[in-house]
């Protein structure tokens, strides 16, 4: 579980130093223009991180011989920028890398059905604790 932590906890450091990057990128060469303005990418940011994240998960799931990698990767992806988010609006990018591990370890917990129960109950107390902090 802690080769599925330490590769959540990475993945969500470099998508939260990716995002501040491109957002830095996009403020600089959109300065001068007074309207909208998009630069590729702010277009490829999400789709580029899901992508790599989807890639690195699905790799470590089947070296980790986490069999239901269909029901384990998409929700860990897709339902992880809540979390995150939550994260940094509350402590910066190092709260975005523990919260990163711990959910990813969780959901992969949840694979295993001897820990379902846990990892289920840790993502589902993460993603509630989430939504607490980004509606309160």
């Amino acid at each position: 579980m802690s080769i599925a932590a330490v590769t959540g906890a990475i993945l969500a450091y470099g998508v939260c130093n990716f995002v501040v990057s491109v957002k830095q990128q996009s403020g600089r060469s959109c300065e001068s223009t007074d309207g909208m303005c998009f630069t590729w990418s702010d277009v490829a940011v999400v789709p580029i991180s899901l992508i790599v994240a989807l890639i690195a998960l699905s790799v470590v799931y089947k070296w980790l011989e986490i069999g239901p990698r269909l029901a384990i990767v998409p929700p860990t992806v897709l339902l992880a920028p809540i979390p995150l988010a939550a994260a940094q609006a509350a402590g910066g990018w190092w709260a975005v890398t523990v919260v990163g591990g711990a959910w990813s370890c969780s959901l992969a917990l949840a694979a295993w059905s001897r820990y379902r129960i846990l990892g289920l109950s840790v993502a589902a107390i993460l993603l509630l604790a989430s939504l607490v902090v980004l509606y309160h």
